[in-house]
């Protein structure tokens, strides 16, 4: 007789063998590399890098998923089963999975046996999102973090493509969400504020924006002692520090 946890795999494989997500890459298992974000900054990670997105931020370091002006999807994005994706984050000893992109929620319900077949093999998820789709609360569970990136005025995006009131009222309930804003000057902090006031967001992490190891370094000096003395969280961008703009790292 097969036991509730063993007939819940099984679902949980037969879902991921029916379904795919656009993948832009995956990495961390033949090269070693670390969340360089927020709350789990510096630990060891996988990350399934999804394609699309549905902002067009100026400052994007990951274009290949959404500028099709200047990369090719064809090259740039395959469509992978999750239950590949499941088995090759299982086959691994690191126990973050980051699920990134692009906006991986647009590929939402896709992501559900993903996440499923995850933590059934042991891992913990985080989401890095923009904040514009409301997590499905098959997704709010326990193993299972959002690193939630509103995007301010500086990304070059009209408002009301980039803040979505419902979703991000739907992110700060779950209580399963930091917000982490890319910040290029100390007048932007002001920005932050705002919104955080407005939709309740906390906590509030701030990173410096920067795609080089010299523009970061000088972006955290000027944002520094303002941050600080709001009481808000620090956080930095590692792997453009350690690995400057080497892809897949």
């Amino acid at each position: 007789m097969k036991t509730p946890d063993a007939e819940s795999r099984q679902l949980t494989n037969a879902a991921a063998a029916d379904v795919s997500l656009i993948t832009a890459e995956c990495f961390g298992d033949t090269q070693p590399t670390f969340q360089g974000e927020g709350p789990s900054c510096g630990v060891p990670a996988l990350f399934i890098r999804l394609s699309r997105c549905n902002l067009t931020c100026g400052w994007c370091d990951t274009k290949y998923t959404w500028d099709w002006h200047e990369f090719d999807p064809r090259k740039e994005s395959t469509r992978q089963p999750v239950a590949n994706l499941v088995a090759w984050a299982l086959a691994s000893a690191v126990e973050l999975v980051v699920v990134t992109g692009g906006e991986p929620l647009l590929q939402q319900p896709a992501l559900i046996p993903l996440v499923r077949g995850l933590l059934d093999g042991g891992k913990r998820v985080e989401f890095e999102t923009n904040g514009t789709v409301a997590p499905d609360r098959a997704l709010l569970v326990d193993g299972v973090r959002f690193n939630v990136s509103p995007k301010l005025s500086n990304s070059g995006v009209a408002k009301d493509r980039r803040i979505r009131p419902s979703a991000l009222d739907a992110f700060a309930a779950s209580g399963r969400a930091v917000f982490k804003f890319v910040t290029r000057t100390v007048a932007e902090l002001d920005e932050i504020e705002a919104l955080a006031d407005q939709y309740g967001l906390a906590p509030v992490y701030v990173m410096p924006e920067g795609t080089t190891p010299e523009r970061l370094v000088a972006t955290t000096r000027l944002l520094a002692d303002a941050v600080a003395s709001r009481g808000w969280i620090l956080t930095q961008r590692l792997h453009v520090l350690a690995f400057a703009e080497t892809r897949g790292r």
